[in-house]
């Protein structure tokens, strides 16, 4: 497998749909986004902000494709329609001078997984492996796997969408893991990296030719590893194929002791700004981050004060593209304007070095934290409250840091 990385990397050439604009977005559910009056009263509301990007999930990790058009997952039973007709919502978002951006979770696939058995990653005692929650995924080695994503993707590429954000381009990390068994008998971190490295070398290739943009979310704490945590995410590797790449830096999500904080949840500026201040050095600049920020309260509320200083933050560190995420798709709209000159930069001791603000606490976790398949932070912390009448929306790839 790896022998082909050398040439899909040569045969990419670089996407004629990438942009150094800016992008400023915000992620909107799948079921608002296909309903036209909900969508379009959203839209409104974002146009009259700094925002110039949606980001729309066509496939989420419990397997369900969200859109028409895919033919192998309609074959497979995999399909659960919640945008009808993705090209009339392509066409509001672009109607508003917008980036419509299509997210496609990739190896988080439970459907897939027990409709194709042979296809996932199985329990060393036979049988398709299961996390905590008694989710399956599919096996990242498998090529069947890769080509069936890329139909996604490439099926919202003919709906028009600008950009394809591939999420849980990874291996497994909550659950019994050391049962994980592959189809790469000889699995381990190098080979891990290497097969997420091939296969977005070729989504780039299939992207490329259809004329889009690439990018990919990624745990937070990548920004800081010194490996790649466990699951084959190895951040200037992954780099090198995608048009931006956005880990998740939701306050909430980090651990307490992280980054010698005791409540992480209550520094939004400092865990923005030191986070990607690790991804400048791992990445050599700021040409490709494109952060997930945090736009909701869990366990410490959230307003315009600390939406505000999260895009301080990463404007502070010359990171000027971004995307926010709420569950309900209710975001501050008030603190989306543009920075002033007199917000420029932190305020007085605001942006201290870690040793400098408190003694590092002891990490509750070292490796990445419990399962947030719900969109919400770890136990003890609430759930947030979901509208009954829509499915649960699932935030990009945050279930652990």
């Amino acid at each position: 497998m790896t022998s082909l990385l050398p040439l899909l990397l040569a045969l990419a050439p670089a996407s004629g749909a990438a942009s150094t604009a800016p992008v400023r977005g915000v992620h909107l559910t799948a079921w608002v986004a296909g309903s036209g009056k909900d969508r379009r009263l959203f839209l409104d509301k974002a146009a009259g902000t700094v925002v110039n990007a949606v980001i729309v999930p066509v496939k989420e990790y419990d397997g369900k494709v969200y859109i028409p058009g895919v033919a192998s997952a309609a074959e497979l039973g995999t399909v659960r329609i919640a945008i009808p007709d993705p090209r009339a919502l392509v066409a509001d978002i672009k109607a508003r001078g917008m980036r419509a951006i299509a997210r496609v979770v990739v190896f988080k696939d439970d459907t897939l997984a027990r409709r194709r058995p042979e296809w996932a990653v199985t329990d060393v005692d036979g049988g398709v492996w299961k996390n905590k929650k008694g989710v399956a995924w599919v096996d990242p080695y498998r090529r069947e796997v890769w080509d069936y994503n890329l139909d996604v993707a490439l099926a919202a590429a003919q709906a028009g969408f600008d950009e394809v954000q591939f999420d849980y381009i990874r291996f497994p990390s909550d659950g019994d893991t050391r049962r994980c068994r592959y189809s790469h008998v000889s699995h381990s971190s190098a080979t891990a990296v290497a097969a997420l490295e091939e296969f977005m070398a070729l989504a780039r290739r299939r992207l490329d030719e259809a004329g889009v943009g690439m990018s990919a979310a990624v745990f937070g704490l990548t920004t800081t590893a010194h490996d790649d945590m466990g699951i084959g995410q190895a951040l200037g590797r992954m780099a090198r194929s995608v048009d931006a790449l956005s880990p998740m830096m939701y306050p909430s999500h980090y651990a307490r002791g992280e980054y010698g904080l005791s409540d992480p949840n209550r520094e939004p500026y400092r865990i923005i700004s030191w986070g990607l201040r690790d991804a400048k050095r791992k990445l050599g600049g700021t040409a490709k981050l494109r952060p997930y920020l945090q736009d909701f309260s869990l366990g410490h509320r959230y307003g315009v004060p600390e939406v505000r200083a999260e895009l301080r933050a990463a404007s502070h560190q010359g990171v000027e593209s971004w995307i926010l995420w709420n569950p309900q798709n209710r975001y501050t709209w008030a603190a989306l304007s543009p920075l002033s000159a007199g917000e420029a930069g932190p305020k007085p001791g605001e942006d201290e070095p870690p040793a400098r603000v408190q003694k590092p606490a002891a990490r509750d976790n070292p490796r990445p934290a419990p399962e947030t398949s719900t969109g919400t932070a770890p136990s003890p912390l609430p759930e947030p409250a979901v509208p009954p009448s829509e499915p649960v929306s699932v935030q990009p790839d945050q279930e652990e840091l």
